[in-house]
């Protein structure tokens, strides 16, 4: 993405591009930022005193700079929303098209799970559609939807990084329905070792929630396809098809096929506008 795209992005990926800034001069002036997103200075305090809470940059006089406790084996929500966000937009917008009225859906925490969210909501089409999710952003993205969509969120202890809602309780819930669909994000896809995730009891909500479904797939963007992590949510053949895009390296993408994997690679052409913003 140009800076020309971020101007009036929502906070998540303004804060994402603000730490990309960061990473790559080490400080970032207040007054800089508010002409790159086109929000007041007040707007890009609030979201420097929001990444400071997190511990993920330090404020100084007119700006910030990068804090040393920044550095994390897992990504924040804001962090990956910043990563291959086109990419998880088409993504997005191809999955939403594969719901129905009437369907009941589990969507999973994650970056490419919010924009399903978005793409959902922005679809006027859809009515009595029952969503169920254990990320507080996917029903926070899905309330403008109410009433034409039924929210249901689970319980569980929440996770600052992803604001995901982990077990005790959050798996509870899915031993007592069943869903047409569930969309399940990911850290690594691999034909050996199947789906995979960073942190284990995300990777068993997962688990749960595929158990629940009637049709089950995989949402993950190129970079995780041949990639393997500690947790174990499936092997391939425990799920029905993979979402990804052009980013996926080749050879990973055929040995899935090989495996018999439905696998839909999601091209950059013809995608001038997905969920609501604009390329």
């Amino acid at each position: 993405m140009s800076d020309v795209d971020f101007v009036n992005a929502p906070a998540p990926v303004r804060r994402a591009r603000i730490l990309e800034l960061l990473a790559a001069g080490g400080f970032v002036k207040v007054a800089e930022l508010s002409v790159l997103f086109g929000v007041s200075e007040v707007t890009i305090r609030s979201d420097l005193d929001s990444l400071e809470a997190a511990g993920r940059l330090d404020r100084v006089h007119g700006g910030a700079v990068t804090s040393a406790t920044s550095r994390r084996t897992e990504p924040a929500f804001e962090e990956a929303l910043g990563s291959l966000w086109d990419e998880k937009l088409r993504i997005a917008a191809h999955a939403a098209t594969l719901v129905s009225s009437g369907d009941s859906v589990i969507i999973d925490v994650g970056t490419t799970a919010a924009a399903l969210a978005r793409a959902l909501v922005d679809r006027a089409d859809l009515h009595d559609v029952v969503i169920i999710t254990n990320g507080l952003k996917i029903a926070l993205e899905l309330e403008s939807a109410l009433p034409r969509f039924s929210v249901i969120v689970t319980g569980g202890t929440l996770r600052a990084l992803q604001h995901s809602l982990v077990n005790p309780m959050a798996d509870g819930l899915f031993d007592s329905l069943h869903a047409d669909i569930a969309f399940i994000g990911c850290n690594g896809v691999d034909v050996e070792h199947g789906i995979t995730n960073i942190n284990l009891p995300e990777a068993e909500i997962k688990r749960r929630m595929l158990g629940a479904a009637t049709r089950r797939i995989v949402l993950a963007d190129g970079s995780k396809i041949g990639q393997v992590h500690l947790g174990r949510v499936a092997p391939v053949d425990g799920i029905d098809s993979v979402i990804t895009g052009d980013s996926a390296r080749a050879a990973p993408l055929a040995e899935l096929r090989e495996a018999g994997l439905d696998v839909t690679r999601i091209d950059v052409a013809g995608m001038e506008r997905v969920a609501g913003i604009e390329r």
